[in-house]
C-alpha cells in the first residue's frame, strides 16, 4: 500500500539519490548540497518534502514532492510553488505522482496559499497534460538568470 508523509533527517539520502534522478530526467545543471536548505524543508517554514512510501513503515521510498512558500503582496500572504517531483521508474505507472500532486495541493490550500504553480522545462514540456488533470492551467512564461 501506497502511503504519503513528510520528509525527516533520515531520508535525506534518499532525497539526494531521488534529485539525481531528477537531474539525469531533466538535463539540469548538479545539485547542491542540500544542508540548510533540507533542514528548512523539514521544518516546513518556507516548504516541505512529502515522500511516497511502500513496504514496512515506509522503508521503501518510491517519489518525492518538494514545494517552496513564498510571500507576494499581490496574494496578501503566500503562494505554494512546486519546485520538483519525481517518481523512481521502478515505480511508474502506479499513480505516484499523481498521490504527490494531490496532496501537495491540499497542503497549500490547508495552509490559506492563494495559489499554487510550477514550471515546465523544455525537457518536461509533455507533461503538461498531467498537470492539467490536477487543475493547472498554462499562464505566461517564465525567464531566469543565474547568480550562482
Amino acid at each position: 500500500m501506497i502511503e504519503l508523509r513528510n520528509a525527516t533527517a533520515a531520508d535525506e539520502a534518499r532525497c539526494v539519490e531521488l534529485l539525481g534522478e531528477l537531474k539525469s530526467t531533466t538535463k539540469s545543471g548538479p545539485a547542491r548540497p542540500l544542508g540548510e536548505a533540507f533542514e528548512m524543508l523539514l521544518s516546513k517554514q518556507r516548504g516541505e518534502i512529502i515522500l511516497a512510501t511502500e513496504g514496512a513503515e515506509g522503508a521503501e521510498i518510491l517519489g518525492m514532492a518538494t514545494v517552496s512558500y513564498n510571500l507576494a503582496m499581490r496574494y496578501g500572504g503566500e503562494y505554494c510553488q512546486l519546485e520538483e517531483l519525481v517518481v523512481t521508474p521502478a515505480a511508474r505507472g502506479k499513480n505516484i505522482g499523481g498521490l504527490l500532486v494531490q496532496r501537495i495541493v491540499d497542503n497549500a490550500r490547508a495552509r490559506g496559499c492563494a495559489e499554487i504553480g510550477l514550471y515546465l522545462l523544455e525537457t518536461t514540456e509533455h507533461n503538461r497534460p498531467f498537470y492539467e488533470k490536477y487543475g493547472f492551467k498554462p499562464i505566461g512564461t517564465e525567464m531566469r538568470q543565474g547568480l550562482a
